[in-house]
């Protein structure tokens, strides 16, 4: 029987996972997403922070659908081979959303997703006034995730959000209770220190992602250093838009200033590196010359 490529790709991550640790760059865009690969990483995340900022335009804080999510995740998955994992946020509302929510997103070429236990609307994991669901509610909701999981690879990763709410405790005890309804891996939100991620490690034994995001709450590890703490999976979720947006800014500025953008352009991409990350062919007659930009 043939298996589906999206199929491929979630069996493909699970491979990664024995192999650890998994560096997962976030994916700005499908640009971006071609880069990745390119440049040799195994498998990339999707951030709904970068989701909301770069493709809407506003604050991560739940004003996203799963129809834009979707439409995000089909339009990088068509131009990469890797496995990819998204942000599914709360699963964009109750149980039988999450469900929808898997079969949507796994049919568009994901191969894992993470929901979190914060009420709707969300915030932004290492920011103060989260709110979470109680327990058994997010249980309800992974247990109908898991159900709708069309392959069995496919990674429905849990992610709480208690160590910054009700305490590190309370985090142990709901990822256990998150493993017995279904999740496939647990992702602890917001962890305090080194000690704290490897205590974590040896609480709950099972896949763990790490959120290696800047300006947050967990110190600034290696990938390998968290392998060996403890976690398969590492992800980079807001840097490339960080640092692309900060080289916007300096460019914005530089040519108000000059107006002209002459003395930055050492800096940028050229168009045969573009052209050559498309895979546009430019020996066919009628392309483009990517030097001068002019029809052959």
């Amino acid at each position: 029987m043939t298996i589906p490529a999206n199929h491929k790709r979630s069996r493909r991550l699970r491979e990664l996972i024995a192999e650890g640790p998994v560096v997962m760059p976030g994916a700005i865009n499908a640009l971006s997403a071609r880069m990745i690969e390119r440049e040799g990483f195994d498998a990339m995340y999707l951030s709904g922070a970068v989701f909301a900022n770069s493709v809407g335009g506003v604050p991560d804080v739940g004003l996203m659908t799963l129809s834009e999510s979707r439409a995000h995740c089909a339009a990088i998955a068509n131009v990469t081979t890797i496995p990819i994992i998204a942000d599914a946020d709360t699963g964009y509302g109750g149980s039988d959303n999450a469900a929808r929510t898997v079969r949507e997103l796994e049919s568009a070429g994901i191969s894992g997703i993470h929901l979190e236990d914060q009420e709707f609307p969300k915030r932004c994991g290492h920011l103060p006034g989260k709110i979470l669901v109680p327990a058994d509610e997010f249980c309800a909701k992974i247990a109908a995730a898991a159900e709708a999981k069309t392959s069995p690879d496919f990674l429905l990763i849990a992610r709480t959000d208690a160590r910054g709410v009700t305490g590190y405790d309370d985090a142990v005890e709901r990822a256990h209770k998150y493993i017995a309804a279904g999740a496939d891996a647990i992702f602890p939100e917001a962890l305090e220190g080194e000690e704290e991620v490897a205590r974590f490690a040896r609480d709950v034994d099972t896949v763990l992602l790490a959120n290696m995001t800047e300006f947050g709450k967990t110190p600034y590890l290696t990938a390998d250093r968290f392998a060996e703490l403890g976690y398969e999976l590492v992800i980079f979720p807001v840097t490339l838009q960080r640092y692309a947006m900060k080289a916007i800014e300096t460019l914005l500025r530089g040519l108000r200033r000059e107006g002209s953008q002459k003395t930055f352009v050492e800096n940028m991409q050229t168009r045969k590196e573009l052209y050559d990350l498309l895979g546009y062919d430019m020996t066919t007659p009628g392309k483009l010359d990517p030097e001068s930009g002019e029809n052959k």
